[in-house]
Parts: C-alpha cells; sequence; structure tokens
C-alpha cells in the first residue's frame, strides 16, 4: 500500500505471495532467495565499508572477535538465539524465517570475500550507500512474499505483542541494545551505522512502494 510521503502501513499483496508460510510457489522461493541474498550483500557492503555496520552486525563483528566464528557464521548463531527467544512469545515461524537466518549469514560470509574494501572515503561512502539500498530493495522482496517474519523482526512483533509497547519504541530499544552490546565487544560503529539507522526505514518504503506500483502496472 503506497503512503504519503513514502510510508508503508502494510505489505501490498504482489502476485509471487505465498499461500501459506510453509506453501512457496517456485516464483516465490526464487524471490525469497533473492531478496534474503541482496539483503546479506548489503550487510557484507557496510562492513567492506568499513565506516560501521548494521547494529546486528556490529554485533556479530563483535562476536567473531572473542570466537572463532566468522561474521557470518556469527550472524547465523544470533539467529538461532533469537528464534529461541521467540518460544515463551508463542511467535509462529515459516519457510522464510528458516531461510533468512541461513541464507543472510552465508551472503555475508560469500560476499565479503569479492568485495573491494577501499581506503578513500568517497568509494568508501559508495558502499554504504549501496549497502543500505541492497538491503532496501531485499528487505521488500523478502516480505512480500509472506513466508514469515525473519528472527529478529519475530521478535520485535512478538515483544511487542505480548507487552502491548508500541512497535517503533520496542524496535529502537532493541537496536540501541544491540549496538551498544556490540560496540563493546569490539564490534565496529560509525558514520555507516547512523546513515543506515537514518535512512533504512525510508529504503525500505521506498523499495515497498515501488514493488506495489510495478505489480499493479501489469
Amino acid at each position: 500500500m503506497r503512503m504519503p510521503g513514502g510510508s508503508v502501513r502494510s505489505v501490498p499483496g504482489v502476485p509471487w505471495a505465498a499461500r501459506g508460510r510453509w506453501r512457496p510457489r517456485p516464483l516465490t522461493l526464487c524471490v525469497l532467495l533473492v531478496g534474503l541474498w541482496l539483503f546479506g550483500t548489503g550487510e557484507a557492503l557496510l562492513v567492506a565499508s568499513h565506516l560501521g555496520n548494521t547494529p546486528w552486525t556490529v554485533l556479530a563483528q563483535g562476536v567473531s572477535r572473542h570466537s572463532p566464528l566468522s561474521i557470518g557464521e556469527s550472524t547465523f548463531a544470533i539467529s538461532i538465539v533469537v528464534l529461541l527467544l521467540w518460544v515463551p512469545l508463542r511467535e509462529r515461524p515459516g519457510l522464510g524465517t528458516v531461510l533468512n537466518a541461513v541464507v543472510v549469514a552465508l551472503a555475508i560470509d560469500v560476499m565479503l570475500d569479492w568485495l573491494p574494501q577501499p581506503g578513500a572515503n568517497a568509494p568508501r561512502l559508495a558502499e554504504v550507500i549501496a549497502g543500505i539500498a541492497a538491503i532496501g530493495i531485499g528487505s521488500a522482496l523478502y516480505l512480500t512474499t509472506q513466508l514469515g517474519p525473519g528472527p529478529r523482526d519475530g521478535w520485535m512483533t512478538g515483544i511487542a505483542r505480548r507487552t502491548d509497547w508500541p512497535i517503533a519504541s520496542v524496535r529502537l530499544g532493541i537496536e540501541l541494545s544491540v549496538l551498544v552490546i556490540g560496540f563493546l565487544l569490539g564490534g565496529r560503529a560509525g558514520i555507516g551505522t547512523v546513515l543506515f539507522a537514518l535512512t533504512i526505514g525510508y529504503a525500505v518504503a521506498i523499495s515497498i512502494n515501488a514493488l506495489a506500483q510495478l505489480t499493479s502496472e501489469q
């Protein structure tokens, strides 16, 4: 649904949306995998820029500095821990939930080996911008498949439902807590982290609106 100013109040219906969380059509599965890989690539672009990661990747990098795990492996391990936190919240996972934990972690490790890590500020900033765009587009593709929330999103909505706190407040509290813990563990936070926090909502909203317009015109 397109809203004024690019905001989104609901995920629009699209031709590839699944009819159930565990019943994807081939097209739905392809869109999901592309979206999750783009999401992981965006995370990797921020890491490669050395200008600061997303809050959850700050945590994953911090964990990797104190364990034999890579950043991608740490991301996967954190996703499993978060999924366990779903149990008391009685959240329902879907195929998208499971593949989110696996594909995003894999994409981060694979793409980090291929992405350049420039020294000059201009190309580093370009990687941050490209990373935010990739995460925005990947999120839109992934969300519109309707195959279940990712581990972190499900935790957020579960807490909001059980406590009756606003989702925005819950999200902010989680992101700030994760960022602080990750930073204390040695994860990299910086201007890229700030730019991500300020723009990712708009990137996701614009991408979802674009998908809604493209599919409505067909």
